[in-house]
């Protein structure tokens, strides 16, 4: 391996991180990425925090030897369970020259700018619900003004989109489902973060039943502004980030598999490898 191809990682459990990398190829074009998605043991969701580190330090540490000095974790279920960890115990004693970084901040940074009546709802996975990550993070960072946060669990939801069946009469009954149920916990709410990256395949229908006036949140153009952002703000890192422009994809899965739900997430052809973690 050439040592001056030095790529950006971007690593999901399986196929929704694409709805992320489909945002940072658009706004940095220019560099070389590479994207892993962990397809073989998805869904992480319903997996215990230890597990969930494991599986994520697992393509971590694949990404850093295939060259990547900067590594996106574009899952919410990773940066939930798994970023902490990572960021403060392994890479310090590992790795301290890299970075990982992760998709719920960049999205909680912007909330702040958003809501009006400091009410805000997170749709997303069991797994990513019941971490509290989102108002956790929201807490530490609206300190001064306290934000009401309130969390609904849509775990057909990615079933859904991966089976593909986001057009079914099925879907809408399960979207409007869930919807009310997360407006019933709070009336007020007017900013909904899209918590998992599968769900932005499903805004079409999810706009359908929001109330009228509220915010949806896609974290995709929010993460790859952030990552500009960091990359202007941190100049020896963007320095060290090859610019030759490929796009390089592995699954732990199937290829054939991988490359055929993959043009879901992209509306592109994709050609990827098959690799295997731990």
């Amino acid at each position: 391996m050439s040592s001056s191809y030095q790529p950006i990682g971007v690593f999901d459990s399986g196929y929704g991180g694409l709805t992320i990398f489909r945002e940072l190829i658009s706004e940095l074009p220019e560099y070389d990425f590479i994207y892993l998605g962990d397809n073989a043991r998805n869904p992480y969701g319903t997996r215990s925090f230890e597990v969930v580190y494991e599986y994520t330090l697992q393509a971590v540490v694949h990404l850093f030897e295939s060259g990547c000095e900067l590594v996106v974790l574009a899952c919410n279920t990773a940066s939930a369970k798994a970023l902490r960890t990572i960021q403060q115990q392994y890479l310090p004693l590992h790795h301290p020259d890299k970075r990982v970084l992760g998709v719920i901040r960049p999205s909680v940074e912007m909330i702040p700018f958003l809501t009006r009546t400091g009410h805000v709802g997170i749709l997303g996975t069991n797994g990513t619900v019941l971490s509290g990550s989102y108002p956790m993070e929201i807490a530490k960072l609206t300190a001064q003004n306290p934000i009401v946060v309130s969390q609904q669990a849509c775990p057909l939801w990615v079933p859904i989109v991966e089976n593909n069946q986001i057009d079914s009469p099925g879907t809408a009954f399960f979207v409007e489902e869930n919807l009310r149920n997360l407006f019933q916990t709070d009336a007020e709410i007017d900013t909904v973060i899209l918590g998992c990256t599968h769900y932005p395949l499903l805004e079409r229908i999810i706009r359908r039943f929001l109330p009228e006036g509220v915010t949806l949140v896609n974290q995709g153009p929010i993460v790859a502004n952030k990552l500009r952002d960091y990359l202007n703000r941190h100049p020896e890192m963007e320095q060290r980030c090859s610019k030759g422009g490929s796009r390089v994809y592995r699954t732990t899965e199937s290829p054939a598999n991988f490359d055929s739900l993959a043009n879901i997430f992209l509306d592109a052809p994709v050609k990827s490898q098959q690799v295997r973690l731990g």
